[in-house]
């Protein structure tokens, strides 16, 4: 398992401090120039890629979490999907080949196909990465105007988010969720109760994915080469199975037809007598 890089950027999200604005999803919207209306963004989608709900009477918003080691990018055969040092995880259409791997291994379901394009791509946030490489942040943060989604390292969002759990415990659940979660996002969260009863639940423990992963991966050349082994085990005995009854049906027919003639010709020796 690697250490997170120190300057890579990410999200802080703050549910607490979330007015449901829409501002971000506005701001995402018009920055990726799709259309839809921010307040009935209710969804993921190809043409939205980030998306609020309400419920208790908090904003709950979903995108792309970055993971410090994504699952997405480790599944991808043709590397069309990359964490880059700067953070966000990035995708390259060119690349893709459509597998959708990447989707079945998302454990936050994040990934969305073009279904209906004749051309299809995968989608998702991208943390507004030519933003970000640049030294600009996303589109959804610096639309914020009440600090609910900061942009900044991943250590200064920790940092933050610990200030703002020490400074109003009766209003933070004591937890920040992502900091350790499946190896920990880059896209983090502050939350008021428990992350799960308000949809963030936590997913395989604090194991990055790609590790757990790649634990099963070891064993398939063992299990192809003892599969291997067994098949042509199964077709050496199949083969000389049928070689040694093929063989045996020869000596038979030859036994017999030496054994018709031996009698021919023992007729033919009194007859002549």
């Amino acid at each position: 398992m690697s250490s997170p890089n120190p300057q890579a950027k990410g999200l802080l999200f703050d549910m607490v401090r979330c007015s449901g604005c829409r501002k971000c999803i506005r701001a995402c919207l018009e920055t990726h120039g799709f259309p839809g209306d921010p307040k009935a963004t209710t969804e993921l989608s190809a043409t939205a890629y980030t998306s609020m709900v309400e419920k208790d009477d908090h904003q709950i918003r979903n995108m792309c979490r970055h993971c410090v080691e994504p699952s997405c990018a480790s599944v991808c055969p043709v590397a069309a999907l990359r964490k880059t040092p700067e953070g966000p995880v990035v995708y390259d259409a060119d690349r893709c080949i459509g597998c959708r791997y990447c989707m079945v291994a998302c454990p936050f379901n994040i990934p969305r196909y073009e279904w209906n394009d004749p051309v299809p791509a995968v989608r998702k946030c991208d943390l507004c990465y030519d933003r970000v490489k640049t030294g600009g942040m996303p589109a959804c943060a610096e639309a914020c105007s009440y600090e609910a989604t900061v942009f900044g390292t991943r250590e200064e969002l920790l940092k933050l988010a610990r200030e703002r759990i020490a400074e109003d415990p009766d209003l933070y659940y004591d937890h920040v969720y992502g900091e350790t979660e499946i190896g920990g996002t880059s896209v983090l969260f502050l939350a008021p109760r428990p992350e799960e009863a308000l949809g963030y639940k936590p997913i395989l423990g604090t194991k990055p994915l790609p590790v757990l992963t790649m634990k099963q991966l070891d064993r398939v050349p063992g299990i192809v080469i003892g599969g291997s082994t067994a098949l042509l085990a199964i077709w050496w005995i199949t083969s000389r199975r049928d070689e040694v009854m093929a063989h045996e049906a020869r000596a038979a027919r030859q036994a017999s037809e030496n054994g018709n003639g031996s009698s021919s010709g023992d007729g033919h020796g009194h007859g002549a007598r």
